[in-house]
């Protein structure tokens, strides 16, 4: 017997409709990249959508279709969100920090038909057109005014000029729930970028998931500005959760520095942010050095690499802002787990409750997970035993975009993240390491995220790093490679003799280099594979 329920189906056009008619006079804040401040409401944003969908009919875009986008968080990319996916096409958010050349490949590969980008990228658009055959058209993100007065573009127009044409008077259609809808590529650090193809359901089942309390808590009282890139995993789902909680919305544009993100959050009363700790690690700097402090901003969101326990604690102590410790990748949409105390937790000491918070936390609702041995055998959750980390879920990946061999990555139903962890009795995972980065030396495990975590809490350590070298009597070795903080100095010898009591023996890494700056990945994690190239050779007595 079935349920005698109304079968709507989930699609992203009803999360902009339902801001739109909800939260008509809520704000979304914007810092155009041709410069200057750009404000509107819900209500406006869902008839600007609906204008760029007429637009899209009538340039012959289909159902399933791609639509590229090289573009920072902007107002303009928001309605992309909307207005592509709302007609039964793909959004296809482009990373701009990857080279050239994955670019050029994630292009082709997802052989995107339009292609719409920022003022700020038309140098680099110049260079990608003529290798990129399948864009029809390429459309400038701004006014007719910034047009370039000669170009090479095909069909070259301004996102304006295509909106004016319409009237916005159009309902969004409807169609299945599983049609997919947005489109994003994987750093590719080890091969060639993979396409993760998000679908309707599962992006409004991760709206509703990351808007749970014990998840990333979403309101409609809070101002929430993602740092997180909006071409990057949909910026962790914020332009879709907002709007559902009927949130204020402000988007930084181009200008991710500290000086930049603090003067917007504090002239627009920014309550809850997210970003990878690089961003964090900067802001703090910036924070410290002109004596500031935020009157509104109260919660951030760190992920996409582990976050420092120091950078948690000064964020506490010195900017009484919490920080909220969070997993997950763009095969999961991205929110895997977010490090929220349970009841029984809150009269735990001090010491305790950060350590617990420090972990990558606890399963948000619709995401499972287990870790295993090498021998594919289920690891008990103890807190001690690590192993290869699986999950599965309603907005986990099932294969990659044109999978060369479909169904093989998840044929017993759960996707191997490439990650190694613990997972406590009281259901709180800890990543210990990427598992092509746990370093073994003389039979024991090391985990280079926790020679990371305290090397930066070194007052002089700015960024740091941690990666296995040969050894000719432990087989391996760790190697602490650090960047220092501008004016401030520290020795090998200290460097070194800063963990000893702070970890086990055989985890203290054996030798220390000085950078000026270490490789990252276009998503702001750093870049292990160039780093193991550059000290290719090295190795410890």
């Amino acid at each position: 017997m079935l349920g005698l329920m109304m079968a709507e189906p989930l699609r992203v056009a009803t999360i902009i409709e339902h801001a739109a008619k909800w939260h008509s006079d809520t704000e979304i804040v914007s810092r155009l990249p041709e410069g200057g401040i750009h404000r509107y409401t819900y209500a406006d944003a869902n008839r600007r959508a609906k204008q760029l969908a007429q637009a899209l009919h009538r340039l012959g875009i289909e159902n399933g279709d791609r639509v590229g986008t090289l573009a920072w968080n902007t107002h303009r990319h928001f309605e992309l969100y909307y207005g592509v996916a709302g007609i039964g096409a793909v959004c296809h958010t482009i990373n701009p920090r990857l080279f050239p050349e994955q670019l050029v490949y994630i292009i082709n590969h997802a052989e995107d038909r339009l292609l719409f980008f920022d003022l700020t990228f038309l140098p680099l658009v110049e260079r990608l057109a003529p290798v990129c055959p399948t864009v029809e058209k390429w459309v400038l993100m701004a006014g007719p005014e910034h047009l370039p007065k000669q170009s090479a573009l095909p069909g070259l127009c301004s996102y304006e000029d295509l909106l004016a044409a319409e009237d916005g008077h159009y309902e969004w259609p409807s169609f299945d729930e599983n049609t997919a809808c947005s489109l994003c590529y994987t750093s590719g650090t080890t091969d060639q970028p993979k396409g993760v193809l998000y679908s309707h359901r599962s992006t409004l089942l991760h709206a509703l998931g990351i808007s749970l309390p014990d998840s990333l808590g979403c309101s409609a009282l809070d101002v929430i500005m993602p740092v997180v890139p909006m071409f990057h995993v949909n910026a962790w789902g914020l332009p879709y959760a907002a709007p559902l909680n009927g949130a204020k919305l402000v988007l930084p544009g181009a200008g991710m520095d500290s000086a930049s993100l603090y003067e917007l959050m504090e002239t627009e009363g920014v309550t809850f942010s997210a970003g990878v700790p690089t961003i964090w690690l900067a802001l703090l700097q910036f924070m410290r050095e002109g004596h500031r402090k935020f009157s509104t901003l109260r919660r951030t969101v760190v992920g996409g690499s582990s976050c420092p326990p120091a950078l948690m604690k000064a964020f506490v102590d010195e900017l009484n802002v919490t920080i909220t410790h969070a997993w997950g990748m763009t095969e999961t949409s991205p929110l895997g787990t977010a490090s929220r105390l349970k009841a029984n937790q809150l009269t735990l000491p001090a010491d305790e409750k950060a350590a617990i918070l420090t972990k990558q936390g606890r399963v948000v609702f619709g995401v499972d997970m287990k870790i295993v041995g090498d021998d594919g055998q289920e690891l008990p959750h103890d807190g001690e035993a690590f192993g290869d980390l699986l999950v599965r879920g309603p907005w986990v990946v099932r294969d990659y975009f044109r999978a060369p061999t479909p169904g093989e990555m998840t044929a017993d139903g759960w996707f191997r993240t490439g990650d190694v962890a613990t997972i406590a009795p009281d259901g709180f995972m800890q990543i210990t390491d990427r598992s092509k980065d746990v370093i073994k030396s003389g039979g024991e495990w090391i985990s280079s995220i926790d020679l990371e975590n305290l090397a930066v809490a070194h007052p002089a350590v700015a960024e740091a790093a941690v990666i296995g070298v040969p050894s000719a009597k432990w087989s391996e070795r760790p190697l602490l490679v650090v960047v220092r903080r501008p004016g401030l100095d520290v020795s090998k010898e200290e460097m070194l003799a800063f963990f000893r009591g702070k970890v086990a023996r055989f985890s203290e890494p054996d030798a220390v280099e000085f950078v000026d700056a270490l490789p990252h990945t276009a998503t702001g994690k750093i870049l292990k594979t160039q780093l193991r190239k550059d000290f290719a050779g090295y190795s410890v007595a």
